[in-house]
């Protein structure tokens, strides 16, 4: 949509970014990276943050909208001069673009919220629609349906927090049965928000609590001794299968006693990411066709990082599918595509053309 009067034919992308959700610093980290890799001669970009009450920032760049936090990352301010729009009142340049890019990780913008407000408002975006992000955003309702479609997971018990007060018992016997040690988890949640690992009974309770600060609905998986594989997914642009990328390793080393958030953003020495892994080509192509399978499975879009477990046995297990992965230069994302021969520019590049070019409404 180009403004009246105006000779710039370039398509407007508007970025959005922040958010609610506990991931909101992972998400600006994400947006200042990605704008400054958009090629401003081919695309105008406008920049649209969300505090974490759920404030609409408009009428500055990404870089002028945000400023250090507690953690050392990042959150969305509306400095002087920019527009601040109340929660439930997207600003007027949200009506002006041709085509979103949402950088938010986790809820209220991942798991299909913002998804639906787009939708609604005919403006195309990158990335899943709304089912498939809130499907993917919710481990259990993952599980259930990659299960479904015959697709290798971890043995799991999902329950809510008011389940569990009224009936632990029988919920304690049911985590029980998948062996100690366990992971507890939020349903609704990334970047290891709320995880804890959990060796004995004992320590069962508190992980609850510590998971129900962030969502009401939990999942407690079986702890898969394996490898950590990821690969990327881009949704074809021709109407094809989706394509798949290298498949790389993350590698947690120090005293992170799993894949935890410190270890993913904060301990620079905890990580060593492997592109492409050290695994035999036979398990390469396992990986990477079931990635492929959980894209279309879920009805993903755009893109999607999927992430699965090596066992000793030689068994693929997958983890998760995250519909909007980590984004800057050193994530796993870009990097195994860069691994596959398509850069970070032309990454970005790709995700906003192929969004441009979808249809709107059912598809």
């Amino acid at each position: 949509m180009i403004a009246p009067g105006t000779a710039d034919a370039r398509p407007r992308v508007g970025v959005v970014f922040g958010g609610r959700s506990p991931e909101h610093g992972i998400s600006c980290l994400t947006a200042t990276e990605v704008v400054a890799a958009i090629d401003v001669s081919r695309f105008e970009v406008i920049a649209v943050g969300i505090t974490r009450s759920g404030h609409w920032v408009t009428g500055g760049t990404a870089d002028a909208m945000v400023r250090p936090d507690a953690h050392g990352l990042l959150e969305v301010v509306a400095a002087e001069g920019m527009s601040d729009s109340p929660p439930g009142q997207p600003p007027p340049e949200m009506s002006q673009v041709d085509v979103v890019l949402p950088l938010l990780h986790g809820s209220y913008g991942e798991d299909g919220t913002v998804q639906g407000l787009l939708e609604l408002a005919d403006v195309r975006y990158v990335g899943s629609g709304v089912l498939a992000s809130a499907a993917a955003m919710h481990k259990d309702v993952m599980k259930t349906l990659l299960a479904a479609a015959g697709i290798p997971v971890c043995r799991w018990t999902t329950f809510t927090v008011h389940e569990w007060r009224s009936d632990r018992p029988r919920l304690s016997e049911a985590v029980a049965a998948l062996g100690w040690p366990v992971f507890v988890k939020p349903a609704r949640a990334g970047s290891s928000f709320g995880i804890s690992k959990v060796d004995t009974p004992t320590d069962l309770a508190d992980a609850v609590e510590h998971a129900a600060a962030i969502d009401p609905v939990l999942v407690v998986e079986e702890m898969v001794d394996g490898r950590e594989l990821e690969c990327g997914v881009l949704q074809s642009v021709d109407a094809g299968p989706p394509d798949v990328s290298a498949v790389g390793e993350v590698i947690v080393g120090g005293d992170h006693a799993f894949y935890d958030f410190t270890a993913k953003y904060l301990d620079e020495d905890a990580l060593e990411l492997v592109i492409p892994a050290a695994v035999e080509g036979g398990t390469v192509d396992r990986v990477r066709d079931l990635a492929a399978a959980a894209f279309d499975a879920l009805g993903c879009e755009g893109l999607a990082r999927v992430d699965f477990f090596l066992c000793p046995d030689g068994r693929v297990l997958l983890n998760e599918v995250n519909t909007m992965p980590g984004f800057t230069p050193s994530s796993m994302f870009p990097r195994v595509w860069a691994a596959s021969g398509l850069d970070y520019p032309s990454l970005v590049k790709r995700l906003i053309t192929t969004a441009l070019n979808r249809p709107l409404g059912l598809r």
